[in-house]
């Protein structure tokens, strides 16, 4: 359900989760860590730095870091910025009159799924995504293997 944007945002959180409070990356040294291409990875570093996730520095020294601590970070703060969560809301079947009252064939089952993937992403913090990414079951999940 995540587009390649909002993994790519994953990944670089993550990384610069796993480096320790504060600890400043060069942009270039997190698309190497991170296999994200270094100019798709700055336009999601800038989104992700007006969302108040990362702060930036430049010059000398200079690089991204986290704006808080993984812990304070829920995915949905990452992936809401990224992804258009509200479209969510919208029809399955693209019915503009779908609802309650006038549901299409699909209109329970996708309400079930979306609830639960929103909460996921309210209820999961960065950190914890960041505990299970060491472990190989987790990098294959984040597409680290292709």
């Amino acid at each position: 359900m995540l587009s390649t944007t909002a993994q790519y945002a994953l990944r670089a959180l993550g990384c610069l989760a796993s480096r320790g409070d504060g600890v400043v990356i060069l942009g270039r040294e997190l698309a190497e860590e991170t296999g994200v291409p270094a100019s798709y990875l700055s336009k999601v570093l800038l989104v992700l730095n007006r969302a108040g996730l990362v702060e930036a520095t430049r010059g000398t020294g200079g690089g991204y870091r986290l704006a808080k601590p993984p812990e304070e970070i829920a995915l949905i703060e990452i992936v809401g910025p990224i992804d258009d969560v509200g479209r969510l809301e919208e029809c399955l079947m693209g019915l503009g009159e779908c609802s309650e009252q006038d549901p299409c064939a699909m209109h329970d089952w996708w309400h079930r799924v979306r609830r639960d993937y929103l909460e996921m992403l309210r209820q999961t913090s960065l950190a914890e995504v960041t505990r299970k990414e060491g472990s190989t079951e987790a990098r294959t999940e984040m597409g680290d293997d292709q």
